[in-house]
C-alpha cells in the first residue's frame, strides 16, 4: 500500500468512527455518556483534519511533515477514578442503546487500531512515523469504550483485568 493509499483508507475509517459518535450523542440519554461519545467524535474529527491536511501535503509535494497528535483522552487512572465516582448512575436505566453504541464503537475502533498498527509494520519509514501516534490514541479509545461497557454490564472486568474473583 502506498502512503496517499494508505492516508486515504485512514479517512475513510476515521469517518465512520466519527460518525458513529456522532450518531450516538443524538441517540443516548444519559448525560455522561453523551460527553464521552462526545469527546471521542472530537477527537476523530480532529484526526481527519490532521490527515485530510497531510493527504494534500502528499498530493502537492510527495512529501509529509509529521506533527505529534494532541489527544483529549486522559490517562487509564484518571479513568478509573473518574468512573468510580459514578457508582449508582446506571441503576434502574435502560442502557441497551448505549451498550449497542459502544459495541459498535469497540468493533469500528479495534479495526481502525488494527489499520493503523499494519501501517507502521509495513509502510516505509515517512508513514510509519505518521501513523505511529495514531496507534498510541486508538488503544486510548479503545480502553475508553472497553472501560465504559465494563462498567455499565458490571462484568467483573476493568481494562481486561479481573477485578475479583469468587474464589
Amino acid at each position: 500500500m502506498t502512503i496517499e493509499d494508505a492516508i486515504k483508507t485512514a479517512i475513510e475509517l476515521e469517518t465512520k468512527v466519527r460518525d458513529l459518535y456522532q450518531d450516538a450523542i443524538k441517540d443516548i440519554a444519559d448525560p455522561v455518556g453523551r460527553r464521552i461519545f462526545r469527546v471521542l467524535a472530537g477527537e476523530e474529527q480532529n484526526h481527519l483534519d490532521y490527515l485530510q491536511s497531510k493527504l494534500s501535503e502528499w498530493k502537492k509535494t510527495g512529501t509529509i511533515t509529521v506533527e505529534r497528535l494532541k489527544t483529549e483522552i486522559p490517562s487509564q487512572e484518571l479513568i478509573k477514578e473518574e468512573a468510580a465516582k459514578l457508582s449508582g448512575r446506571v441503576a434502574g436505566k435502560d442502557l441497551g442503546g448505549e451498550l449497542e453504541m459502544l459495541s459498535r464503537a469497540y468493533d469500528v475502533e479495534t479495526v481502525t487500531s488494527e489499520f493503523y498498527k499494519k501501517m507502521v509494520r509495513e509502510l516505509p519509514a515517512e508513514g510509519q512515523q505518521l501513523f505511529s501516534d495514531f496507534v498510541k490514541i486508538e488503544e486510548g479509545h479503545l480502553a475508553i469504550v472497553r472501560a465504559e461497557i465494563d462498567y455499565l454490564t458490571k462484568t467483573g472486568y476493568w481494562f481486561d483485568l479481573k477485578e475479583f474473583d469468587m474464589e
